[in-house]
């Protein structure tokens, strides 16, 4: 009955076509339950973790987990547009022709003939192509101010990488920093208003004063252009491997953290830091 969708592709066009009958099927009367009561929404979840485990399967560079993830990112967006297409809203033609016509919009200097030919897009940079892209980004989306653009940035971001858009829309106002040098400045006068906050007690002026000063420290990265979201998971997987030395050395000498004093894992922890180094 299904021997059609057992075999494997022969072009991308045939994979395609294969995935979203698979879907079909499990979404029709005949299928999975499960499936059946999926909806937008109910798919939010595993669509950020899957997201999340592309990221993962990167940075690890494990290209056969790569390749799996990236596969479960495409069944949610297949599924999504099964989803709409039974609610007559879109469907998945519908996407990837929009998304195509986004691209050749956004990418004039490519695809309009007689921009791609002038003398000066011939040594178009990098930096040429953020400021076209943003262009035409705003023309499309009709935005009267850069407010409004702030307005827009998705609140589901990672807290750092929403913040650091905000800023970057801030900085092509013209209003930002001339220098790093005055982020750091911003940093530490947000610190001391923090510790102040800390002495008052005054737990929503401590949470206010705390995300102003994560925001400080965000702009730093910006300008130094570090990417804040990676620094940070760079700290967090750092700061594992070094707490695992740590309750290794405490086992080798038949300790536990619990019975020990802060001082003596402090002590660990710097000989954990210098075999890290070696």
């Amino acid at each position: 009955m299904y021997d059609k969708i057992r075999r494997r592709s022969e072009d991308e066009a045939e994979a395609i076509r294969r995935l979203t009958e698979i879907i079909r099927i499990l979404r029709s009367p005949r299928g999975c339950p499960w499936d059946r009561e999926q909806t937008h929404e109910s798919l939010i979840r595993g669509m950020i973790e899957e997201a999340y485990e592309v990221v993962e399967a990167i940075e690890t560079e494990n290209t056969d987990n790569l390749k799996e993830e990236l596969g479960d990112v495409l069944l949610q967006i297949v599924m999504h547009a099964r989803i709409a297409e039974e609610n007559r809203m879109f469907t998945l033609v519908d996407i990837a022709d929009g998304v195509s016509e986004k691209m050749i919009r956004r990418h004039p200097h490519v695809f309009d003939e007689k921009i791609a030919e002038t003398p000066q897009n011939s040594g178009i940079s990098v930096d040429n192509v953020y400021e076209l892209w943003d262009n035409v980004k705003q023309g499309e989306k009709n935005t009267s101010s850069d407010t409004e653009e702030m307005k827009k940035i998705p609140r589901s971001l990672p807290a750092l990488l929403r913040s650091e858009k905000i800023q970057a829309k801030a900085r092509r106002a013209g209003f930002d920093w001339d220098d790093v040098g005055e982020a750091f400045l911003k940093v530490r006068e947000e610190l001391l208003e923090l510790e102040e906050a800390c002495e008052q007690q005054d737990k929503a002026h401590m949470r206010h004063e705390l995300g102003d000063l994560l925001f400080a420290v965000v702009n730093v990265a910006r300008f130094l252009d570090i990417d804040p979201e990676e620094a940070l998971n760079l700290t967090s997987a750092r700061f594992i491997r070094r707490f695992s030395l740590v309750e290794a050395q405490a086992s080798d000498i038949g300790r536990s953290l619990k019975e020990m004093s802060l001082a003596e894992m402090d002590e660990l922890w710097e000989i954990a830091k210098s075999k890290e180094q070696l």
